[in-house]
């Protein structure tokens, strides 16, 4: 099994932390894997 990486996508972010946050009464964790989405989004958005 190969495992390929994607960058994260500001989309898939989005709905990660739409996700957590519904689940969460509008919290996100700071350290949780919403934030680090959010956070490997913008370094892919920078890259491009």
């Amino acid at each position: 099994m190969s495992h390929k990486k994607v960058p994260m996508t500001a989309d898939a972010a989005s709905r990660i932390v739409s996700h957590e946050a519904k689940n969460n009464g509008g919290r996100i964790a700071k350290n949780g894997f919403a934030a680090k989405a959010m956070s490997a989004a913008e370094k892919t958005l920078t890259k491009e």
